[in-house]
């Protein structure tokens, strides 16, 4: 049996005729850019966060690094963010010219609260906490240390859709909550997709000037700015993959209870949740010293993995300009060298995850 780490395509065929009218329906609207697809994503995208407004972006990315250009801060600030995460979250940083200042995980694989503090300068503007592979980091703290020093809070939501931190979900915690619909995520688009969702009517309005080439009137543009429009297509897919997400999101609770309750190996940490957080299982990311070996093993059983992520932004090329080197964050990078995601999609039957489940156990 082969299995894959990821299965887009069962995503697909499990509302295949909802996805195909609704591409029929914007194709045959003739409007395929900023149109009533997006107006309505938007609306309903912040009425599932709690979130006053929404706005959509072509990426990501888009959506992190427009929020730091949004508040200002660029040359010569700080913003505080994990060592362990996806490298496009310090890129939203670098972008505009300011300085990432990384913090170790915690046990969780999120920041470590308790060492943020420590890193704060008089050249800090902001933390930006990542809720990774699904999971909502330990906010409280976060928000007393941002209320303490008057920073500016951006989320990383890119993997965390619906998950909560004391019943509150995440992007709504800080200034931005940047989100990512790239199509491995729960809420996946058909290609590149994002959004940001606030509270504040000014960066709504202006994350909107932006997102369209700086201009609020056509061709009269106030600021320099991107070519960042959710367009209609994406939109109305995630409109569809949406008013299914608590669904897709149960079962992938499901799937990872079974996971949790039947793989038993000491040589594998499984993950754990704290207490306060929800996750969404982005991911099924396990700890493992052999990881190498492991991996090996099954490939031979033609099981897939995939590491999120071999190498931690401090030790990237890109980053070299930094002037960190192999050592200096050593919980970061203990994880960049354990971390495995095993299978883990919509559709899993139950024979494919235990067929996963035997193999590692025999590991």
């Amino acid at each position: 049996m082969k299995i894959m780490p990821n299965r887009l395509d069962k995503g697909f065929f499990m509302y295949q005729q909802e996805f195909e009218q609704k591409a029929l329906d914007v194709l045959r609207s003739g409007w395929y850019v900023l149109g009533n697809e997006v107006k309505s994503f938007e609306e309903e995208f912040a009425s599932y966060t709690g979130a006053k407004y929404c706005v959509g972006l072509a990426s990501g990315l888009d959506a992190l690094w427009l929020a730091f250009r949004v508040l200002g801060i660029g040359k010569g600030d700080e913003v505080i963010v994990q060592g362990n995460t996806y490298i496009a979250s310090v890129m939203g940083i670098t972008i505009n010219g300011a300085t990432p200042v990384f913090v170790e995980p915690d046990e969780y694989n999120n920041i470590d609260a308790s060492k943020i503090e420590e890193k704060i300068t008089d050249k800090t503007k902001a933390i930006l906490v990542v809720h990774l592979y699904g999971q909502a980091s330990n906010m409280a703290p976060v928000m007393e240390i941002v209320k303490k020093y008057n920073l500016r809070l951006v989320e990383d939501c890119a993997q965390s859709h619906g998950a909560c931190f004391d019943g509150k979900m995440t992007g709504t915690f800080g200034d931005i909550g940047c989100f990512s619909f790239y199509p491995s995520k729960n809420l996946g688009a058909f290609g590149d997709a994002g959004a940001i969702v606030t509270d504040d009517a000014q960066i709504a309005v202006d994350m909107r000037m932006y997102r369209n080439y700086g201009s609020e009137k056509r061709y009269y543009n106030k600021v320099v700015g991107a070519n960042s429009r959710l367009d209609e297509m994406q939109a109305g897919l995630l409109r569809v993959r949406l008013s299914h997400l608590q669904e897709l999101t149960d079962e992938r609770q499901q799937l990872c209870d079974r996971y949790l309750d039947k793989l038993k190996n000491d040589k594998i940490v499984l993950p754990g949740v704290r207490e306060g957080a929800t996750t969404v299982w982005h991911q099924f990311v396990i700890h493992c010293k052999e990881r190498q070996k492991l991996i090996d093993y099954l490939n031979e059983k033609e099981i897939g993995t995939i590491i999120h992520y071999p190498i931690p932004p401090h030790l990237s090329e890109a980053y070299a300009y930094l002037g960190f080197k192999a050592g200096d964050f050593p919980i970061t990078e203990q994880y960049a060298n354990e971390v495995l995601s095993i299978p883990l999609y919509n559709g899993m039957t139950l024979e494919e995850q235990d067929y996963v489940i035997e193999a590692m156990n025999g590991f």
